[in-house]
C-alpha cells in the first residue's frame, strides 16, 4: 500500500511520537531538514535593533512603563490625561477626608480632654446638694448649677455645630467623587480599549508582514497564543487598574504631604520604615514580571500544541493520538503551574512582610506621637498627632492597595516584552515596502545564476549549491529530483520568500529583490502540493487570486480547472462555504479550486507544485490538459513526482543536492540513460502504457457526484450548542461553584487557606478596636496611665503584624497551589473533552481551530482570574466585614443600623457592575472569538497568504470584527464609571451621617467617643473590604460566562467518544470488512445523500481500490471505517 494510506491496524498501536520543537512545514522544510535531525535553536529577537541574540537566562523580560503606551494617539493621550487628573484628584480626596476626619476626632477628643484642667471640687460648690459634677456627666448636669459668679464657660460648647460643619464637607467631597470617579474609570477604560484595539491590529499586521524565514524559527501556533493571552495581559494592566494605581499612589503622596505639613517629626519617624516597604514592593514587581513571563511562555507552548492538534484532528483520531496529545499538552501546563505556585508563595512572603512592617509602623507612630504630646505639647497638639498619624496610615494603606494594580502593570510589561519583540523585529523582505520595479510588459524569462542558498533557521545545511538554469518565456520547465534536492526551494526563491546567499534569481534580467514584492507575487500564480482554502465561500476563495475578477472570469477559471461542474451541483453553488482549510470538500475538489484561484489572475508565471497530485485519474487528465492550455504564453515551472506529468515539458531539469545534473526534454533524457531514466524506470513509466491507462480510464462510467460540502448556516444537531448570550444551554447549579468542586483534591490546602483568611479577616477589625482605644488614650488626664496603655497597645500591634506575616504566606501560597492546580486541571480537561468529541463537532464553523484555541486560552484563564488567591481575598473580606459588623453592633447598635442603611445602595451598585460586566463579557467573548478565527487562519496559513498577497485583506477583516467588541467596551466603560463612582461616594455620605448621628448620641450620653471610633473603624475596614471585592466584579463576570461555556462543553455527550473503552476487542483480528446496505449523510447537511444502499465486502489480506469521480464518496467510506462518523 502507499505510504499515506489509512491502516486501521495502526490505530491499535501507540501513537507516533513527534518532536514538538520541529517546525511543521511542507516539502520546503523537508529540504531544510534533509541533512540534519537536531532541533532548531530558539533565539530571541531584540526589540531595539533586530539583532538575533541568545536569551540570557534569568534576565528580566519587561518593557519600560512609557513603552506600554507606544500605540496611543493624541485622543488617547487626552483620555489618559483627563483620567490621570481625575485619578490624582480622586486620590487626593482621601487625605482631604482624613483632614476632616482628624478635625472631627479632635472635636470629639477635646470634648473630654479639655475637662482635665477643671477643678470639680470647686465647681460642686456652685451646684445643688444632689448634683456632683464629673467628667462623665458635666455636659448633662452643668445647667443645674449657677456659675455666674465664676464667669465659667463649658469647654467645646459648640460641639454639635462643629461636627455638622465637618460632615457637610464630607458630603460635598462625596459629590465630587461621583464626578472624578466617573472620569477616572471611564476615560482610562476608553483609552485602554482604543489602544488595545490598535495593538491587536498592529500585532497581527506585523506578524503577517514578517518574512517567511521568521516563521521557520517562530512557530505560527505560538504566535497565535501570543495574540490572545499576552494582549489580554497588556489590556489588563493599562486600563482602569492603572487609573486605580494612580489614585492610590496620589493618596499616598497627598497623605505624606499632609503629614509633613502638620507634623514633620512624627512623619519622618513613621517613614523610617518606608525603604523596607518600597524594597518589598520593588521585589514583588520584579519577580512577578519575571515569573509571569515564564508562565506565559509555558502557556504559549501548550497553545501551540493545541492548535497543531485541532488543525489536524482527523490525523490525531486516525492514529489514536488523543491520549498522547493530551499528555503532551499537560506537560507544559505543569510547567506553568509550577511558576504560578512559586509566584504565589513568594508574593505571600513579601506581602506578609509588608503587613508586618505596616503594623510596626503603627506601633512606632503611636509610641512617638504620644511622647511628643507629653513632651512638646506646645508644638504637637492632639489634633496634629491624630491628623499626621491617620494621614500616614492612609498613605501606607493606599500604597498597599496599589500593589495588586501594580502587579497587573508588571504583568503587562512582561507580556508586552514579547509583543514588542514581534512588532519591532525588522523584516528584510516585506510586502508593505512600496518601493521596487513594476514592469508594464513582464515577459517571464527566469534565470538562476550560480545560486547558493541555506535556510536561515538551518545555516549549517546547504540546500542549493551553485544552481544555474534558465526557464524561457512561454515554455514549461519541469524540476525533477529526489526529495530534498531543492525543487520547492526554487519556487520559494522565485516568490522571494527568501533571498539567496550568493548568486542571483532574475526575471527578465532583473534580480527578484529589485521588484516591488506585492507586484511580483501578483504576477505569479501558485498551486501548491497541499492546497489551502480559507473558511469562506468558493467564490471568495477564487477571488483571493484576483480581487476584481468578474463572475464570468471566476467561472471561466473554474472551468479551466475542471471545477465548474461540481460547484454548480452544490446547493449554494459558488456561495458554498468550504469550512476550515476546505475541510468540507474532498481533496480533489480543494485542489481544483486552488488551481482556479491561480488561473483567475492570468499570471505571466505559473508555479505548479504537485498541482494534480490529489486528483483522480479522469480529473487529472482533464485538469492537466487545462493546465497545459493555461501554460501557453506563460513561463511555467512544474514540480511533479509522477513523471508522466513532465513528458510534455519543454525542458526537464534534474536536480541532486542543490545542483543541476541533467537537462533536456523527455526523449533526450530517456535516451541518455542517466538519472532521469532511472527515476522513470523506477516508476515503470512508458508513454505507451500511459496512453493505454488513459484510454482505460475513459471507459469508466461517470458516477453521480455526491458532495461532502456542508452548508455553514445556522443549523445544529442535538448536543452541539455551547452557549447563547443568555446562557440558556447550561441549566445546572451555579457554574462557578461547580468549577470550584474540581478543587476537591486540594481540600486540605483550601481548609488551611480558609482558616488563614478568617484569621486575616479578623485582624483588620481587631486593628480597628485597638486603634479606637489608642485614640481614646489621648482623652486620659493621667500622663503615666496614658504612657502605660500606649505601650501595651503597640505590643499588640507588633503581635498582629507577626501573625499576619504567617497567615498572609499561608493564604497566598495555599490558594496559589489550589488555584494553579484547578487551572491546570481545567485546561487539561477542556482539551481532553474537546478531543472526546466526534469529528462532526469540528466540522461546525464555530468550532474551528481559531475559535477552539481562543476558548482554550481565555476561558480557563478567566476562571483562574476569579479563583485561587482571589477566593482567599474574598473570604478574607467577608470575615473582615462579618467580624466588624458584630463588633459594631455590640458597641453601638444604633449607629451601626444607620450605617447599614447605606448598604443596599452599595449592593445595588455592585450588582449593577456585575450585571453589566456579564452582559458585555458575553458579547465581547463571542466577537473576539470570531476575530480570533481570522487571525489564527491567516497566521497558520501564512505561506498561502503571502503567495496571494492577502496580508492587508486579513488584517482589514480582523479589524472589522474587532470593531464589535470595541464598541461594546466603550459603552461598558461609561456605565462602569458611573457605578464605580457612585459606590465610592457612598462611603463619604455614610461617614457624614455616622459622625452627625454619633455626635448626637455622645451629646445624649448614649455612647462614648471610643465606641464611636470602634464602630467607625470596623465599618471603614468593612467598607474597604466590600470595595475591594466589588473591584473584582469584572473578573467574576468573565468567570461566570466562561464557566457556563466550559460546563456546557463538559456536559455535552459526544456521538463518538474517542476515549471510550467500550466495545468489542477481537482476539483474532483478521481484517475482513463488510459494508452492508450502507447509507450516510453528513450531520451538518442531512439533505444530501452521500452513500445510499452501499454494499462491499473486503476479504482479509486483499487489497482493493476505490475509484470514482471526486466527491463520489471514496473518502467517506474511509472515514466511516475509521469511525469518524456513524452510518445514517
Amino acid at each position: 500500500m502507499e505510504e499515506n494510506s489509512h491502516d486501521i491496524n495502526q490505530r491499535l498501536r501507540p501513537y507516533v511520537e513527534k518532536d514538538e520543537d520541529n517546525i511543521p512545514q511542507n516539502s520546503i522544510i523537508n529540504e531544510m531538514a534533509e541533512a540534519a535531525s537536531s532541533g532548531v535553536e530558539v533565539k530571541e529577537v531584540s526589540a531595539k535593533n533586530g539583532d538575533v541574540q541568545k536569551e540570557e537566562k534569568g534576565a528580566a523580560e519587561i518593557v519600560g512603563f512609557i513603552s506600554l503606551f507606544r500605540f496611543s494617539n493624541a485622543m488617547d493621550f487626552f483620555y489618559m490625561f483627563i483620567g490621570t487628573i481625575a485619578s490624582l484628584v480622586h486620590g487626593a480626596t482621601f487625605p482631604l477626608m482624613l483632614l476632616i476626619f482628624g478635625n472631627l476626632t479632635v472635636t470629639f477628643t477635646n470634648r473630654s480632654f479639655d475637662l482635665c484642667g477643671l477643678n470639680f471640687t470647686i465647681l460642686d460648690c456652685f451646684c445643688p446638694p444632689d448634683v456632683h459634677l464629673t467628667p462623665g456627666n458635666i455636659f448633662n448636669e452643668y445647667k443645674k448649677c449657677n456659675f455666674s459668679a465664676l464667669n465659667f464657660t463649658l469647654p467645646n460648647i459648640d460641639f454639635l455645630a462643629n461636627v455638622r460643619q465637618q460632615s457637610l464637607w464630607l458630603t460635598i467631597i462625596g459629590c465630587g467623587i461621583i464626578v472624578v470617579g466617573y472620569f477616572q474609570v471611564s476615560f482610562w477604560s476608553v483609552a485602554c480599549e482604543r489602544q488595545t484595539r490598535r495593538l491587536r491590529e498592529r500585532l497581527l499586521r506585523a506578524i503577517l508582514n514578517k518574512e517567511i524565514a521568521y516563521f521557520d524559527i517562530n512557530k505560527t501556533n505560538q504566535l497565535n497564543t501570543q495574540l490572545i493571552e499576552n494582549v489580554n495581559k497588556v489590556h489588563d494592566g493599562t486600563g482602569d487598574k492603572l487609573g486605580s494605581a494612580l489614585q492610590f499612589i496620589a493618596s499616598f503622596f497627598a497623605g505624606l504631604a499632609l503629614g509633613l505639613i502638620r507634623g514633620w517629626k512624627l512623619t519622618l519617624v513613621i517613614l523610617s520604615v518606608g525603604p523596607l516597604l518600597f524594597l518589598n514592593a520593588f521585589i514583588i514587581t520584579k519577580m512577578t514580571a519575571t515569573m509571569t513571563s515564564q508562565e506565559l511562555k509555558s502557556y504559549a507552548k501548550a497553545g501551540a500544541i493545541a492548535e497543531e492538534v485541532f488543525s489536524s484532528i482527523r490525523t490525531v483520531f486516525a492514529y489514536n493520538g488523543a491520549t498522547y496529545e493530551s499528555n503532551r499538552y499537560a506537560i507544559h501546563l505543569k510547567s506553568a503551574k509550577k511558576n504560578g505556585i512559586r509566584k504565589g508563595a513568594i508574593n505571600g512572603i513579601l506581602m506578609g512582610t509588608i503587613f508586618l512592617f505596616l503594623f510596626c509602623t503603627y506601633a512606632l507612630g503611636f509610641w512617638y506621637g504620644a511622647k511628643l504630646v507629653r513632651e512638646e505639647a506646645e508644638k504637637y497638639s492632639i489634633d496634629a498627632i491624630l491628623i499626621v498619624f491617620f494621614s500616614i496610615i492612609t498613605a501606607v494603606f493606599r500604597l498597599g492597595q496599589a500593589a495588586p494594580h501594580l502587579q497587573a502593570l508588571a504583568q503587562a510589561r512582561g507580556a508586552a516584552y514579547t509583543l514588542w519583540n514581534i512588532i519591532d523585529t525588522p523584516s528584510t523582505i516585506t510586502i508593505s515596502n512600496p518601493n521596487g520595479i513594476q514592469k508594464e510588459d513582464l515577459i517571464g524569462e527566469i534565470k538562476f545564476s550560480n545560486v547558493q542558498f541555506v535556510y536561515p533557521s538551518r545555516t549549517d545545511v546547504p540546500v542549493l549549491n551553485g544552481l544555474s538554469f534558465t526557464a524561457h518565456p512561454g515554455q514549461t520547465t519541469a524540476l525533477v529530483g529526489t526529495s530534498g534536492c531543492g525543487k520547492s526551494t526554487c519556487m520559494q526563491l522565485l516568490q522571494r520568500f527568501y533571498d539567496t546567499v550568493d548568486g542571483s534569481v532574475e526575471i527578465d534580467g532583473i534580480p527578484v529583490n529589485q521588484y516591488n514584492l506585492r507586484w511580483l507575487r501578483q504576477h505569479i500564480g501558485v498551486v501548491s502540493q497541499e492546497p489551502v482554502l480559507f473558511q469562506t465561500t468558493i467564490r471568495e476563495n477564487i477571488l483571493f487570486g484576483r480581487i476584481d475578477a468578474t463572475q464570468e472570469q471566476i467561472e471561466q477559471a473554474a472551468k479551466m480547472a475542471n471545477a465548474h461542474d461540481f460547484i454548480m451541483s452544490l446547493p449554494h453553488k459558488y456561495n458554498t462555504l468550504v469550512g476550515e482549510r476546505g475541510a468540507q470538500l474532498s481533496g480533489g475538489q480543494k485542489q481544483r479550486i486552488a488551481i482556479a484561484r491561480a488561473l483567475v489572475r492570468d499570471p505571466r508565471i505559473l508555479l505548479l507544485d504537485e498541482a494534480t497530485s490529489a486528483l483522480d485519474t479522469e480529473s487529472e487528465h482533464i485538469v492537466q490538459e487545462a493546465l497545459d492550455r493555461a501554460s501557453k504564453g506563460r513561463t511555467t515551472i512544474v514540480i511533479a513526482h509522477r513523471l508522466s506529468t513532465n513528458v510534455n515539458a519543454s525542458k526537464i531539469i534534474v536536480l541532486n543536492k542543490g545542483s543541476v545534473i541533467e537537462e533536456g526534454n523527455h526523449e533526450t533524457l530517456m535516451g541518455a540513460k542517466g538519472v532521469y531514466h532511472g527515476l522513470a524506470e523506477a516508476q515503470n513509466l512508458h508513454l505507451k502504457e500511459d496512453d493505454q491507462q488513459e484510454n482505460d480510464d475513459d471507459d469508466l462510467l461517470p458516477l453521480p457526484i455526491y458532495t461532502r460540502v456542508l452548508s455553514l448556516s445556522d443549523q445544529h444537531y442535538p448536543g452541539d450548542e455551547i452557549l447563547t448570550a443568555d446562557g440558556k444551554y447550561y441549566t445546572g447549579p451555579s457554574p462557578f461553584w461547580t468549577m470550584l468542586k474540581m478543587n476537591k483534591p486540594e481540600i486540605c490546602y483550601i481548609i488551611i487557606g480558609c482558616l488563614s483568611c478568617i484569621c486575616n479577616g479578623g485582624i483588620q477589625p481587631a486593628f480597628g478596636v485597638i486603634l479606637s482605644k489608642v485614640i481614646a488614650v489621648f482623652q486620659l488626664c493621667d500622663k503615666e496611665e496614658q504612657k502605660h496603655r500606649v505601650f501595651i497597645y503597640i505590643l499588640i500591634f507588633i503581635g498582629l503584624g507577626v501573625l499576619m506575616l504567617f497567615t498572609m504566606f499561608l493564604q497566598s501560597c495555599l490558594f496559589a497551589i489550589s488555584g494553579e492546580r484547578l487551572t491546570e486541571r481545567l485546561r487539561a480537561k477542556i482539551f481532553r473533552t474537546l478531543l472526546q468529541q466526534e469529528v462532526a463537532y469540528f466540522d461546525h464553523p464555530e468550532n474551528n481551530t481559531g475559535a477552539l484555541c481562543t476558548r482554550l486560552a481565555t476561558e480557563a484563564s478567566d476562571v483562574q482570574g476569579a479563583t485561587g488567591i482571589r477566593i482567599g481575598t474574598i473570604l478574607q473580606n467577608i470575615c473582615n466585614l462579618g467580624v466588624g459588623l458584630v463588633l459594631a453592633f455590640i458597641f453601638g447598635w444604633k449607629l451601626t443600623l444607620l450605617i447599614l442603611a447605606f448598604v443596599p445602595f452599595m449592593i445595588i451598585a455592585g450588582f449593577l457592575q456585575i450585571y453589566m460586566m456579564t452582559r458585555f463579557a458575553n458579547k465581547d467573548k463571542n466577537a473576539l472569538e470570531n476575530a480570533g478565527k481570522i487571525a489564527v487562519e491567516a497566521i497558520s496559513n501564512i505561506r498561502t497568504v503571502a503567495q496571494l498577497t492577502k496580508e492587508q485583506h486579513f488584517g482589514d477583516e480582523y479589524c472589522r470584527l474587532l470593531d464589535i467588541p470595541f464598541k461594546n467596551s466603550l459603552k461598558q466603560a461609561h456605565l462602569f464609571g458611573i457605578s464605580f463612582s457612585f459606590t465610592d461616594a457612598i462611603t463619604f455620605f455614610a461617614q457624614a451621617a455616622l459622625f452627625t448621628f454619633g455626635a448626637w448620641l455622645v451629646e445624649r450620653g448614649e455612647m462614648t467617643f471610643e465606641e464611636i471610633m470602634l464602630v467607625l473603624n470596623c465599618i471603614i475596614f468593612g467598607a474597604m473590604a466590600v470595595g475591594q471585592t466589588a473591584s473584582m466584579s469584572p473578573d467574576y463576570a468573565k468567570a461566570i460566562v466562561s464557566s457556563k461555556k466550559i460546563l456546557a462543553l463538559f456536559e455535552r455527550v459526544p456521538v463518538i467518544n474517542h476515549y471510550s473503552a467500550d466495545g468489542i476487542i477481537l482476539e483474532n483480528f483478521n481484517g475482513q470488512i463488510d459494508l452492508t446496505s450502507l447509507g450516510f449523510r453528513y450531520p451538518n447537511r442531512p439533505e444530501i445523500q452521500v452513500l445510499k444502499n452501499f454494499n462491499l465486502t473486503i476479504e482479509p489480506h486483499k487489497q482493493i481500490a476505490l475509484v470514482g469521480s471526486s466527491g463520489c464518496g471514496k473518502s467517506t467510506i474511509i472515514q466511516l471505517l475509521e469511525h469518524f462518523y456513524n452510518p445514517s
